[in-house]
């Protein structure tokens, strides 16, 4: 260590530095030990580092170094000392509602940098699922090639992603400390299957200049001074330290968590709510990092966003759920729960009452929404989805309710126990616990959670309708009264009892709707006479009329079955109306449909290849077999057309290489100011960007009556 930290201080800039001390033998090698503890230097050392001790018989006696550090205020009474480190805009690795975050500053040519990627690969897997890890740039200034290596990663980010930059990264630390030159960024780039080319003229035109520097302009301000240097939770940790070291805060900071969890903070919210009073950031700015989840607690001089109480959302039944109550209930409640949740526990009799009071006109589904934190609820929830999987929906509820009356005991041998007791495969049950053989489903209902805001637990959906915690029954009372009488309406209208709740949510909401504090709620339809401006791409896919009147853009994800749904209509329309409308197709995966966002990469390679009427046909596919979209299937569905390279379409999957291109639809539709579910359809005539929306699996006479529309106004 003592070598590194030599060759590291020999670097280190000497213009207009007081070089004195260093020239003493016994303060030069205090330096050089020091910053082998404690990582490489930039224009000052550390802020602070440990006394060094030299063992009997060494050539340095015992030094204790002493290196100045910021002022800085205190932190308030019983609180660390924390920072507000931005996440937004960076690469990250682990879940983002993890409850501890790690901001790593970092110098690809730092060998202290390179020593801790280790550490962090340990951390990371002991803390899977609780730990998330962002990584931010701060090439030192005697690295002359760590600059460049830091905008080659961006490029590798902007190309694939999280993906693609870790794996550029990887491929960096295996050849550092060495000097990066451009011809070794590029041979690094092909291995990391980068589109090269476009890496070369990145570099060479400094394209991401401004991001390396943007984050060296936050490492100085938030007054780190050498590599690597690390903020969890905000609080700041020096140097190549040990495992042990992150250990005890990381330790620290879950007990925290958990805390502020049980409190009401959503675990989305939690890296903001203990970050926004921190230093170095504007402290007039909101917390605001791109993250899902609740609001952290702003100033009290901004106003602040709560969830919208009348809002509708989308809350799909997909697969065989867990439930109680018959298929047709009127109304339909959704719990999103966690097995080791003391809230979830407390609100079970409430959930009792309901079902005495409204039998059947109500039912309970269950999903999964196990907290990083609650070490037995993921092995509890693979346990009762087993039982669910045995012998159906009792078998469930009864292990259900045992695990609920044992929150405090929920060990392997106790779950594989319950199995036994109730009559169950118990070696099955056991395996499920150990091998985690549920994750799929529980993954999925996770990510659906967190895509709706209900990070924290219990979160209820009734008919579609957010109702947050432990609530009394009042306040289930209320909101199912409210949704009964609007689905006894339905029924009297002529719909089926059974598709009442499909009929509620199909043009829910698919993303946290809020409103501001003290506001009125907000419509949950769309106004028909809002014209959205969104351009048709000149590059998509599109039937219809060559040259027609009126175009309609198809917003849709493979894996929603109103999409599927509405698929004979528009083919209806089509034939109905002949040329003078084109349907265009544009894609929007939604975050819970675990294959939509691939499925879509996939089509666009198949079109990419050989042209729209293969996409239509690979489309049909898609569309006839949604529930089997897994890569091997994308895959095979491509050889059953014909005319596609499949090894092509395999490494397009494998290289994310139209991602950003799906990704870029979406983010059509926020810039045009609109919020929707799928399917969605914007219709005007052809040539203008000017467009009205007509949400959801509607009957063709709506469409009939929006095309009309188009048709009258002048082109």
């Amino acid at each position: 260590m003592a070598d590194g930290g030599r060759r590291t201080a020999d670097r280190i800039p000497t213009e207009g530095r007081d070089l004195s001390g260093m020239m003493d033998p016994m303060r030069s090698a205090a330096l050089a030990l020091a910053l082998a503890l404690a990582g490489c230097g930039g224009e000052t050392c550390p802020d602070t580092v440990e006394p060094v001790s030299v063992s009997a018989g060494s050539e340095t006696p015992h030094v204790t170094v002493t290196l100045p550090s910021e002022s800085r205020a205190p932190a308030p009474p019983g609180e660390v000392e924390r920072y507000r480190v931005p996440r937004d805009y960076a690469p990250t690795r682990g879940p983002l509602d993890a409850p501890v975050t790690l901001v790593a500053f970092v110098d690809f040519e730092c060998p202290f940098c390179k020593r801790a990627q280790a550490t962090l690969d340990a951390l990371e897997e002991r803390y899977a699922g609780r730990l998330r890890v962002v990584f931010r740039h701060y090439p030192l200034p005697f690295h002359q090639g760590a600059r460049p290596a830091a905008e080659a990663a961006m490029e590798a980010y902007a190309q694939g992603g999280d993906a693609a930059f870790w794996r550029f990264h990887d491929l960096l630390f295996a050849e550092s400390p060495n000097r990066f030159d451009r011809d070794t960024l590029l041979r690094i780039g092909r291995a990391a299957q980068l589109d090269v080319t476009a890496l070369e003229r990145a570099l060479e035109q400094g394209t991401h200049r401004s991001a390396v520097e943007g984050d060296v302009a936050l490492a100085q301000r938030l007054g780190v001074s050498g590599t690597p240097s690390f903020f969890l939770n905000g609080r700041m940790l020096s140097g190549a330290q040990p495992v042990a070291r992150f250990a005890e805060v990381i330790d620290d900071e879950l007990a925290r968590a958990e805390r502020l969890v049980e409190g009401g903070v959503a675990p989305a919210a939690l890296y903001a709510t203990l970050t926004w009073r921190g230093h170095g950031v504007d402290p007039d700015r909101v917390p605001d990092d791109g993250d899902a989840g609740d609001p952290a607690p702003p100033p009290p001089r901004r106003a602040r966003r709560v969830p919208d109480p009348d809002a509708v959302y989308r809350v799909p039944l997909d697969g065989p759920l867990p439930q109680r109550g018959p298929d047709d209930a009127l109304v339909t409640i959704v719990s999103f729960s966690d097995f080791q949740c003391p809230f979830c526990s407390r609100v079970l009799p409430t959930l009792e009452q309901v079902a005495q009071r409204y039998g059947q006109d109500v039912r309970l589904v269950w999903m999964n929404n196990p907290l990083p934190f609650h070490q037995q609820a993921r092995p509890a929830a693979n346990a009762a989805l087993e039982a669910f999987a045995q012998r159906g929906d009792a078998a469930f509820w009864d292990m259900h309710d045992r695990i609920f009356a044992n929150q405090r005991t929920l060990s392997p041998d106790f779950l594989e126990q319950q199995a036994r007791e109730l009559g169950l495969d118990a070696a099955a049950v056991r395996r499920a616990v150990d091998q985690d053989t549920h994750a799929a489903t529980i993954d999925a209902q996770q990510r659906l959670a967190r895509s709706l805001g209900a990070s924290g637990t219990p979160n209820f959906f009734i008919n579609g309708r957010n109702l947050r915690g432990a609530q009394p029954f009042a306040a289930f009372e209320a909101l199912i009264d409210e949704e009964l009488a609007k689905a006894r309406q339905r029924v009297a209208q002529g719909t089926a009892r059974a598709q009442v709740y499909e009929e509620t949510i199909r043009d829910g909401a698919t993303s946290p709707q809020t409103i501001e504090q003290g506001a009125p709620a907000a419509r949950n339809r769309p106004d028909p006479d809002q014209v959205y401006t969104l351009a048709v791409p000149a590059d998509a896919p599109r039937r219809g009329g060559r040259r027609p009147e009126v175009v309609i853009q198809e917003f849709a994800d493979f894996q929603c079955p109103f999409c599927n749904r509405v698929q004979p209509t528009l083919e209806s329309l089509l034939q109905e109306f002949g040329g003078r409308v084109q349907l265009v197709w544009r894609d929007y995966p939604l975050p819970f449909h675990q294959n939509a966002h691939e499925a879509a990469e996939a089509a666009r390679e198949v079109r990419r290849q050989a042209g729209d009427e293969a996409f239509w046909r690979y489309h049909g596919l898609l569309f006839a077999n949604p529930r089997d979209l897994e890569r091997p299937k994308l895959l095979d569905y491509a050889r059953q057309i014909g005319g596609v390279n499949v090894r092509r379409l395999e490494r397009a999957l494998e290289q994310d290489r139209h991602a950003q291109a799906v990704d870029d639809d979406m983010q059509a539709v926020r810039d045009a100011g609109a919020r929707i579910g799928t399917p969605s359809f914007f219709i005007g005539r052809r040539g203008s960007d000017q467009v009205r929306l007509l949400q959801g699996a509607q009957p063709i006479e709506a469409f009939r009556t929006a095309i009309q529309r188009a048709l009258d106004e002048s082109p």
